[in-house]
């Protein structure tokens, strides 16, 4: 029997095959076929162009990564052209690639030591050592980086295992003068120039050394010798810069600090005396920005947040300069200034005895120091402690020349224990004009402590200036000139030594010799104690005009000296110019209406100029804030007699003149009020008794005022 189709094996397999599969697709199923197949290819095609990215960008990583060898030349290009920053990034770049490099890593040490930071430089030469070089011969580098840390015994032990290396014996003679040994110090490095008169960086050592003794001349040869051997060394130009700014002023030394930064913009020690120098000079956005680079190159550097706190203080922020002292982390108590500052914004806000203790923590380092003195006096009244202020405060007030604010501090302390006698003593002597003839610095040691100090330290200029000033103040005054004069033949680039000399000289009158005294200390340090001491001396010599040139001459270096401001305005009221109103009234500007010294001149400058209205408003507020001061009282009766009102005139100079019987223009104002009042008797007393001294205000004026006089 025939088989039907469907029964025979084969076709049932192929029917199971098509039931299996499903029914036959249409062209809607083909086109989807396709699309799927177009999407498998896009997907591969993409993945292969993605590979292709990968390998590419690892191609190029690859030939972007640093060649150590090629970093390593460049750092060494850097140092030769005196950019030690670049150095240091080049070399740094080497060892990140390369760690186990030993030239990358001895050329980071070089880099770090040149900049000054000697943790890393230390750090650098621990890495190397581990890298395989010769510990024998790391020697000179920790020594040199350990004296960057302060561990003077550190260093003089790394110095004793480098033999002879120049390095080490630098680094070393540092570590000597650190320690107090600056004989040796300086012999060590005279001995090291005697082989190598070439060595700039010896020279610029000893010139270091010297400066910090106070040798201004010593430092200066030197720092001429370091330039003479390498124009190039940052360090020489620094200290170049600030052996300038100690001679010249502070716009002769920008060029120096300028010149280290051109070759090396982020050379730390040039962008912190560069921004001390132009906040000082009152350009206080270019300070900030030369400030904020420091702390770009040193992130912890104490010096560029005591920058900013100082311009932020100067700005009248007080709370931001807290702040930028607090971001320091406490490196600033380390800085004579930080100290300083920082205790005034703890004053300022109330914390007295914080304050208290930075500025007697600063008192130990600068016993000398006269702001820190009357701010810890004033700190230790307001908090009870009356005895502990009249110790601060007594150095000062043996002064003849003690300024009203210390003595109406030493008042209020007598005040505080009961003591009326002795507090209306000083608040008398708060009332009258200083004396022009100031006894020295009250010494707090003894005589044997002070020989004491001079003998362990023979060539220290200051320490035996202040021996002598203890003699001084102790009667022996052939022996202190005697000394003085010994003082300044041994160490004649020391200025402190012709202060001393000059002092001695004004004291006893002679003018002329103090002039010179004084000339000879501000070739070597022209600050505001120089400058005021040798306009004074020029003037009582009877040279006037080299007076008003000392005095220009400093101010053009030192335009926002409030001292030097103030001395010009007397030259100018000296001279009849009005242009003292000017200068008074910039100085009112900076300075606000709490002044009364400043007031009771500007209202005489006012008078002078027959302003009397506005003298008279003036002489007014200075009189509110200190009614006891001669002259807020003269300036008041001046400007009354101005006005014609003699009688009241006559009051208030009677009250400045026994304030200060010695003062020639109150007694020259008040010889006018008594011939005024129709007094001839008592005018022509007065007149006669002016005429017959050196510093009559007028003394043509006064001549003919007396000859106007009715006889009898």
């Amino acid at each position: 029997m025939r088989e039907a189709p469907g029964d025979h094996p084969l076709a049932q397999r192929g029917w199971r095959r098509r039931r299996r599969h499903g029914p036959r697709r249409g062209l809607g199923t083909r086109v989807r076929r396709v699309a799927t197949r177009a999407r498998v290819r896009a997907v591969l095609a993409l993945l292969l162009a993605g590979a292709v990215v990968l390998a590419i960008v690892a191609l190029a990583r690859r030939a972007e990564r640093p060649d150590p060898l090629v970093a390593i030349r460049q750092g060494e290009t850097a140092l030769a052209q005196a950019n030690y920053s670049a150095a240091r990034y080049h070399f740094l770049t080497a060892t990140g690639t390369a760690p186990d490099n030993a030239a990358a890593q001895l050329g980071l040490a070089r880099a770090n030591l040149l900049l000054g930071e000697g943790v890393a430089a230390e750090g650098a030469v621990d890495r190397a050592a581990a890298a395989g070089v010769d510990p024998a011969t790391l020697h000179p580098l920790r020594a040199a980086a350990r004296q960057l840390q302060d561990d003077a015994d550190g260093t003089i032990a790394e110095a004793a295992q480098a033999g002879g290396d120049p390095l080490a014996q630098r680094a070393r003679a540092r570590a000597l003068a650190d320690k107090g040994d600056t004989a040796g110090g300086v012999a060590l490095l005279q001995a090291l120039l005697a082989r190598n008169p070439r060595d700039a960086a010896a020279w610029v050592d000893l010139g270091r050394v010297r400066w910090n003794l106070g040798d201004v001349a010593g430092a200066s040869e030197a720092v001429q010798r370091a330039l003479a051997a390498d124009r190039a060394s940052l360090s020489a130009l620094v200290l170049a810069g600030e052996v300038v700014r100690s001679r010249y002023g502070l716009n002769a030394s920008l060029p120096w600090f300028a010149a280290a930064l051109r070759r090396d913009p982020y050379y730390h020690p040039a962008l912190v005396e560069y921004a001390a120098t132009l906040g000082d000079l009152g350009r206080n956005g270019e300070a900030v920005a030369a400030a904020r680079r420091a702390l770009m190159t040193r992130r912890d550097s104490p010096q560029g947040y005591y920058l900013l706190a100082v311009i932020a203080a100067r700005a009248g922020k007080r709370q931001l300069a807290a702040d930028l002292l607090d971001r320091s982390g406490g490196a600033l108590d380390g800085l004579p200034g930080g100290l300083l500052l920082s205790g005034a914004t703890d004053y300022a806000a109330g914390r007295l005895e914080q304050a208290a203790l930075k500025w007697r923590a600063l008192l130990d380092r600068q016993p000398m120091n006269l702001v820190a003195r009357r701010l810890l006096g004033a700190a230790l009244l307001r908090s009870g402690d009356a005895t502990g202020t009249l110790a601060v405060l007594r150095p000062i007030a043996l002064r003849g020349d003690a300024d009203s604010y210390t003595l109406t501090l030493v008042a209020r302390a007598f005040e505080a224990q009961g003591k009326r006698d002795w507090a209306a003593r000083f608040l008398d002597r708060a009332a009258a004009v200083p004396s022009p003839y100031a006894a020295p610095f009250g010494q707090d040691d003894s005589q044997a402590v002070l020989a004491d100090a001079v003998s362990k330290v023979p060539d220290d200029p200051r320490a035996a200036v202040a021996y002598v000033r203890g003699l001084l103040e102790n009667g022996r005054a052939a022996e202190a000139i005697a000394l003085a004069q010994r003082i300044a033949r041994q160490t004649p680039g020391a200025p402190a030594a012709a202060m001393l000399e000059g002092d001695l000289d004004a004291a006893a009158g002679r003018w002329a010799a103090a002039a010179r005294d004084y000339a000879r200390a501000a070739d070597l340090r022209f600050d505001q104690s120089v400058m005021l001491r040798l306009v004074e001396a020029r003037a009582m010599a009877g040279d006037r005009p080299g007076a008003a040139q000392a005095l220009a001459l400093f101010l053009d270096q030192n335009p926002q000296n409030v001292a030097a401001r103030r001395t010009l305005a007397n030259v100018q009221r000296a001279a009849g110019d009005d242009e003292a109103i000017d200068t008074l009234e910039r100085l009112r500007t900076d300075l606000g209406m709490r002044d009364d010294l400043l007031l009771a001149g500007l209202s005489g400058a006012y008078s002078d100029a027959d302003d009397p209205a506005t003298g008279l408003e003036l002489a007014c507020a200075a009189y509110r804030l200190q009614p006891m001061r001669a002259a807020a009282a003269n300036a008041y009766g001046w400007a009354l007699l101005g006005r014609g009102q003699v009688a009241a005139a006559l009051q208030l100079l009677d009250k400045a003149a026994r304030a200060a019987p010695g003062d020639a223009t109150i007694a020259w104002h008040r010889a006018q009020a008594l011939a005024g009042a129709n007094r001839p008797a008592e005018a022509r007393a007065l007149l006669a008794a002016l005429l017959r001294r050196a510093d009559v205000p007028d003394r043509d004026g006064a001549r003919r005022l007396l000859a106007s006089l009715p006889p009898g």
